[in-house]
């Protein structure tokens, strides 16, 4: 249960939309942007990304929901997603994500913990400015969303089956408008 009343049984980020649909508005936009536009990093890369940095911070909604998207969005499907989550480095992930994702774990820790080292490696491993960019932006946002569901104490489903319909919704519709269909 919520530390505060939602007055709703949506889980996570979705009670919280629904209490707040003037925020909700804004944070859907940002993230559509993010993880569904026009991107030279494939969909399935920047969910992953999402993905990694939520489980890193131990939220357990968006670790799971981002991570189902991954896994719908990449070939090697929730076994490379649950290889990336646990070990970047052993998983069957590009030296350029590989790279990348070392980029997001520094900024889960401080944005002073990214390096022009490791800038450095993510564009030897073959990152463009914009894609290395866009991870540091997709880090920062997902360490807010991962405050701001657990911060409140939101409620996370505990089977990935119960993330499935969410994602159907959720690759259909895409983020946002994803939740005026969950609000009808």
């Amino acid at each position: 249960m919520a530390y505060i009343s939602l007055n709703n049984d949506a889980p996570g980020i979705l009670g919280l939309m629904i209490y707040r649909p003037e925020t909700a508005g804004p944070l859907n936009e940002l993230t559509e942007l993010l993880l569904a536009g026009d991107n030279t990093l494939s969909r399935g890369d920047r969910e992953l990304i999402a993905a990694y940095v939520s489980r890193l911070n131990k939220c357990d909604f968006c670790g799971t929901i981002h991570g189902v998207m991954a896994a719908r969005q990449l070939p090697g499907g929730a076994s490379q997603v649950e290889q990336a989550c646990t070990n970047p480095h052993a998983a069957d992930v590009t030296p350029k994500m590989r790279a990348l994702l070392d980029i997001a774990a520094l900024v889960q820790q401080s944005g002073r913990a990214v390096t022009q080292e490791a800038v450095d490696a993510a564009r030897t491993a073959g990152a463009t400015d914009p894609e290395i960019h866009d991870t540091v932006l997709i880090a920062a946002t997902f360490c807010m969303f991962n405050r701001y569901v657990d911060g409140l104490g939101t409620f996370a489903p505990p089977a990935r089956a119960d993330y499935e319909p969410m994602a159907d919704t959720l690759l259909s519709l895409g983020y946002s408008k994803s939740i005026e269909a969950i609000q009808s």
